[in-house]
């Protein structure tokens, strides 16, 4: 048992506006009560938000690491390192994400996976598991490993989907042979099915939704857009995605992955509902300590400019950001309302990964996943299931 906690003084973004000087009540994990009075409550917390920003916590759809670990290592200890780092800066629900790699080690994540979902610990609570592989399109590779790179073959993905409970997520690149079979399938088990590392036109795009993939991974990053070959234009991934007016996109809000004018025309054309922002963080993401070095652990990969990249400078390689970054950048760069972008980071993913019956905004009965940001948005306080962080 947690107790109660109230949350005081505090301008709360609710889904019917901002409530401006108000408490919100926590018991035992869960929100019982959001009002501009002042209950007492005998044996209660306070914390006073002395008139910040008090916001749902964030929910990162995509991350591969954090705090100098990968969930790739699929190891308890680096979870909960990940999970906390992220925590810090605001993230509260988090869907771990494993690129390429053989798929014994996908199993041994999922297991580690699995059993946080069924026991949570403190940090980000992991709320299911993403796969960014292997089906990816070794042209649009970007930073993932190309001789990880395979096609789909359902001996290989039935039987593992089958029996991972944690599998909420998964992208792959619909043009490659047996990848809209692949869609069909992973689609009727309530998985996620994203375009991703693609050079999918707009027949395959079309094709693809209709073969249940749904969402667009890291939107602009690792996919074509228009172009020429000789004297003919040509639509790429990008367009054909805006076409399909009910297909869900992620983006890096970070402003390097995609520059703030796309920002600005993603959340034109595709709208709040549409949108989730994400950090795709590396493990040097949440993780000063190398972030001014340039160094990483890879010879194959530098820290430049903000972002991660290929050493030969030939692709980005994955991000530092976290999600605190992102909305800032959409706000103070981007020129969103706040609202919107915390909509972004928090109700909207919430709705995409099926978990806005308990997450994504701050409402009686939810679980009490809250960040407390002051006016230039910078984190103060984080508490996850009503626990400070």
């Amino acid at each position: 048992m947690k107790g109660f906690l109230k949350i005081i003084n505090g301008n709360l973004l609710t889904p019917q506006g901002i409530l401006k000087e108000a408490t919100l009540v926590v018991c035992d994990g869960k929100i019982r009560e959001i009002t501009t009075d002042r209950p007492e409550i005998e044996n209660a917390e306070t914390y006073d938000a002395q008139g910040n920003f008090v916001a749902p916590g964030f929910i990162d759809m995509h991350v591969h690491g954090g705090g100098g670990r990968y969930f790739l290592e699929a190891s308890k200890e680096a979870f909960n390192i990940i999970n906390k780092a992220h925590a810090l800066h605001g993230t509260t629900a988090i869907f771990p994400t494993l690129q390429s790699a053989p798929m014994c080690q996908f199993a041994q994540a999922a297991e580690v996976c699995d059993a946080l979902m069924r026991h949570p610990e403190s940090g980000a609570q992991v709320m299911g598991l993403h796969l960014e592989g292997d089906y990816l399109n070794p042209v649009r590779c970007g930073g993932q490993d190309p001789d990880s790179l395979l096609l789909p073959d359902p001996k290989v993905y039935r039987p593992f989907l089958e029996s991972t409970p944690s599998l909420a997520r998964w992208s792959a690149a619909p043009e490659l042979p047996g990848a809209l079979e692949f869609g069909t399938f992973v689609s009727s088990k309530g998985v996620l099915v994203a375009i991703a590392h693609t050079v999918a036109d707009y027949p395959m795009v079309k094709a693809a939704w209709e073969h249940g993939f749904s969402h667009a991974t890291h939107f602009y990053n690792a996919m074509t857009s228009v172009h020429k070959d000789r004297e003919f234009k040509h639509e790429g991934t990008v367009e054909s995605i805006y076409l399909m007016d009910d297909m869900s996109v992620e983006v890096i809000g970070d402003g390097i992955h995609v520059p703030v004018p796309l920002l600005k025309l993603i959340y034109k054309i595709k709208g709040v509902e549409r949108t989730s922002l994400v950090t795709d963080g590396m493990a040097y993401s949440a993780f000063d300590a190398q972030k001014d070095t340039g160094q990483t652990d890879s010879p194959k990969i530098i820290i430049e400019d903000g972002v991660c990249k290929l050493a030969d400078r030939s692709a980005l390689a994955g991000s530092i950001a976290t999600m605190d970054v992102v909305v800032r950048t959409m706000v103070q760069n981007a020129g969103i309302s706040l609202t919107d972008a915390i909509r972004m980071a928090s109700e909207t993913p919430a709705r995409r990964m099926n978990i806005a019956d308990r997450k994504g905004s701050l409402e009686k009965g939810k679980d009490a996943d809250i960040v407390v940001l002051s006016k230039e948005l910078e984190v103060i306080q984080t508490f996850c299931r009503g626990e400070r962080i």
